[in-house]
């Protein structure tokens, strides 16, 4: 069964390759459109193939500046494509399913990025045995650099996971995940580029108050953040091993940590991770 789902998924990753594959987008806000971008700066899906539908132009326009095709109709988009992701509001999302729910086929690959909504929750709403996945990706998507995770539904086999995976290489780190670390890669990632943000400012700020002039500050925090992800992500090494390849005994980084140490940014990082995973917990039940 494995060889057969390889082969699948090899058949479907060619399909795409030759740009057969036609995606649509239900709801064209950022996260959808930063996923977008991400296709269509890695030549993964011409813009030609790609379909938003949205109530309003407000964010049409910049897909229709991208040469996507646009629509008000969220039917359209399931007639037109193979490859549907749902990127509405939680609230709207029952609505927009029942509405969509005639049009969904065999044929479709249905992928929700709609945070706290459970696959068991889409299977629910879709029609039964429809291919359907869920994603959470995070904002760094835009620039081809984004982490994100998916788990499949029970009508989703091998071959959808391939696909998804292979598509969404281009647009980051893509893992695929039991359904309940979804909630935490909310707490990790989702959330936590923006704890990474403040980090960074306040490193430029340090350096602002040393006399260096912010916007070479901001230039470098910013450049010392890639370069240390860099090196975890191409070294596999423990993050501890090497923040201890910095130190040397009694030089300045040892003296810094000490000061990051007393502030404690370590329990506080983890309870920021906690609280927002615990909150797109409670979101997912409401």
């Amino acid at each position: 069964r494995g060889l057969k789902g390889a082969g699948r998924a090899r058949a479907a990753a060619g399909g795409m390759e030759a740009a057969e594959l036609r995606v649509g987008f239900v709801g064209a806000g950022r996260m959808a459109g930063g996923l977008a971008r991400g296709l269509l700066r890695a030549g993964k899906v011409p813009a030609s193939s790609i379909l938003a539908s949205a109530p309003s132009d407000k964010n049409l326009d910049a897909w229709r500046e991208s040469g996507c095709r646009t629509t008000h109709c969220n039917l359209e988009v399931l007639q037109e494509s193979t490859l549907v992701f749902l990127a509405t509001k939680p609230h709207v999302l029952p609505g927009v399913l029942q509405e969509i729910r005639p049009a969904v086929g065999s044929h479709h690959i249905v992928v929700s990025l709609v945070a706290g909504v459970t696959l068991q929750t889409l299977q629910r709403l879709l029609p039964a045995g429809t291919k359907v996945l869920r994603l959470m990706p995070n904002l760094p998507c835009v620039v081809q650099a984004g982490a994100m995770v998916f788990a499949r539904g029970s009508g989703a086999g091998d071959g959808e996971a391939t696909l998804l995976k292979s598509l969404l290489s281009s647009c980051g780190l893509c893992e695929e995940v039991p359904e309940s670390y979804i909630n935490i890669h909310t707490g990790l990632s989702g959330s936590g580029v923006a704890y990474v943000y403040l980090f960074a400012e306040a490193l430029a700020e340090g350096a602002v108050k040393m006399g260096m002039p912010g916007s070479l500050a901001s230039r470098i925090a910013a450049q010392t953040l890639l370069g240390a992800a860099k090196m975890m992500l191409e070294s596999g090494e423990h993050p501890a091993k090497l923040r201890g390849d910095v130190c040397t005994p009694g030089g300045t980084t040892i003296h810094a940590l000490h000061q990051l140490e007393k502030g404690a940014l370590r329990a506080t990082v983890m309870n920021a991770v906690e609280a927002a995973t615990n909150r797109a917990r409670d979101m997912a039940e409401d």
